[in-house]
């Protein structure tokens, strides 16, 4: 399990990134929502794989539980769409989000922060409808995430479902080529220093984002598994400039790249999204 000394690493982190975080943006999309809804499943990763199979139309009037909910973009998303959210983080300013949100905006459930470690929530089992994290589970190691999983079984209704959007690291050589294209909060391995000063400050610890390590545990906890691949062809835009001719290429390649062989979507997708229904009590 992470010692205490990282778990508290990872709140520092965090607590600094979500402090004085802005809402204006989220009140933004939250009222403009299918619209935000709309671009955002059909151009970013993240969205589109959370969302699939229908999950907007299918969140109303349903008890969820998002874990790490960061910034609370998606929280509030989900609140917007009638859901009745309860969010977690280890940052307690992510629960300050949360209530410039319920005091900005009304939601038909107002969203409920559950501050801190979700292993020590006092929830009642069988409660949730839905568990859901938004690349969350790559935060734990492998220990930890056991752990976590199994308290989602818990908390889930028998019917319950659990969806998580990860990374996938299915293909070793392209795993190793993509840490020598920047992202946005890190630098190229090209530049040795400065990536190395980056390591040093990522809160991720070292384990495997591999597909069938994620069906294996889905399977120990759950009935019905299923992992579908993201990113497949959405990856090259990131050699792209930023603008309407990268969006547009975006949009294509998330609606084309579920027609590619599984084989190819699994081994060159760089996201997954984790769908997990009817717990195993």
């Amino acid at each position: 399990m992470m010692a205490e000394q990282e778990i508290n690493r990872n709140k520092q982190h965090y607590e600094k990134i979500y402090s004085n975080y802005g809402i204006k943006n989220i009140l933004y999309w939250i009222n403009n929502l299918d619209e935000f809804l709309d671009s955002a499943i059909s151009t970013e990763t993240s969205w589109s794989g959370l969302y699939k199979e229908n999950f907007r139309d299918r969140i109303a009037g349903k008890r969820i539980m998002e874990l790490g909910c960061g910034n609370c973009v998606n929280a509030a998303i989900m609140a917007a769409l009638g859901a009745n959210v309860y969010a977690n983080d280890i940052a307690d300013a992510s629960g300050e989000i949360i209530e410039k949100l319920n005091e900005s905006y009304n939601f038909k459930y107002p969203i409920k922060f559950i501050r801190g470690d979700f292993l020590k929530n006092e929830i009642e089992s069988e409660y949730f409808d839905f568990v859901v994290g938004k690349a969350f589970l790559h935060h734990l190691d492998l220990d930890l995430e056991q752990k976590f999983i199994s308290e989602t079984v818990r908390i889930l209704k028998q019917d319950g479902e659990a969806r998580f959007f990860e990374p996938a690291v299915n293909n070793l050589i392209l795993d190793k080529v993509r840490w020598y294209i920047p992202v946005k909060g890190r630098p190229s391995k090209f530049n040795r220093s400065e990536f190395l000063k980056w390591k040093l400050n990522d809160p991720h610890p070292e384990r495997t984002f591999r597909s069938s390590h994620f069906e294996r545990l889905g399977e120990e906890f759950f009935k019905e598994v299923k992992v579908i691949p993201v990113g497949t062809l959405e990856r090259f835009s990131r050699i792209m400039k930023w603008g309407e001719s990268r969006n547009s290429y975006k949009r294509w390649a998330l609606k084309n790249e579920g027609s590619l062989p599984q084989f190819l979507n699994r081994s060159f997708a760089r996201s997954q999204v984790l769908i997990y229904k009817n717990p195993i009590k």
